[in-house]
């Protein structure tokens, strides 16, 4: 069993929706981006998603975009970020998903690139522009090294597709809640609850669903409508990212905690935006 399917294991034992934050890797900087591991770790968070800085993030909305940008010109790299975490996760519960684009995986050469990042204790592995199709080049070797590839179910999945994700997706199954690039918004879809539902009636695995969710009630909508995980990317970034870096560790430890609370509380209050 994988660390990701041991954690949804314990989670559904004890009734709970997992918490999987997203900060980008070296906005402000490595130094805080290994605190802020380590804050969201001990405040709520079940796994954590860490996005790789790339100069052209077709999926990202502006917050995580400016995010990779201020990372970029600090110089950050993918060496650097693996060698934070090969000193970090030894320290965490909360096992590490990258999320990086494929580009940087085929100019590394797929084997290596798994093989460094296995070594840097991480769990799993989202790729956005990596389509089903051309997928099996990267699963196969990444379930053979004890890698998790998550794939993504768009809200335009054909009922096909949708088999063939659920089929092939490793870890967890990624459900996007809108056509579109990540970031904050004022509603998630109401058709996500029907797309859990046709997504839970082909596959047992965990369904996370992520992009655009951005406050407490949102999270607790979800989870309410049958989602096993809730992903919450650019709130957290934007955290993250104001004021010191200080600051920044303890906004995200705040809205961390509340977010935790909303999905595993059976009566919340939190009915209003956090932002």
């Amino acid at each position: 069993m994988t660390a990701i399917s041991d954690c949804f294991e314990t989670l559904a034992q004890n009734h709970e929706c997992a918490l999987i934050p997203f900060i980008t890797a070296g906005d402000p900087d490595l130094e805080t981006t290994a605190k802020a591991l380590q804050v969201l770790d001990r405040n709520g968070a079940d796994i954590i998603e860490l996005g790789i800085p790339y100069s052209d993030p077709l999926a990202d909305g502006p917050v995580i975009q400016a995010a990779a940008t201020r990372a970029l010109q600090r110089g950050t790299k993918l060496e650097q970020v693996l060698e934070m975490l090969q000193e970090i996760t030894p320290k965490l519960r909360s096992p590490i998903v990258l999320f990086t684009y494929y580009n940087p995986i085929l100019h590394r050469g797929i084997d290596k690139f798994l093989q460094e990042i296995a070594a840097a204790g991480v769990a799993g592995l989202v790729v956005p522009d990596l389509p089903l199709e051309e997928a099996a080049s990267l699963l196969q070797p990444a379930s053979a090294i004890g890698i998790d590839l998550t794939l993504f179910i768009a809200p335009t999945s054909s009922d096909e597709r949708i088999e063939a994700i659920a089929r092939s997706s490793q870890g967890f199954i990624y459900l996007i809640t809108v056509t579109g690039v990540t970031g904050m918004r004022s509603q998630v879809e109401n058709r996500v609850s029907n797309l859990l539902k046709q997504i839970r009636g082909v596959t047992e695995k965990p369904i996370g669903v992520g992009f655009g969710i951005s406050e407490a009630a949102q999270a607790r909508q979800v989870r309410e409508w049958g989602a096993d995980a809730v992903i919450v990317g650019s709130a957290f970034v934007k955290r993250l990212a104001q004021g010191t870096p200080e600051e920044g560790l303890n906004a995200i430890a705040q809205f961390c905690q509340s977010l935790k609370t909303a999905i595993n509380t059976t009566n919340t209050s939190t009915n209003t935006p956090l932002d």
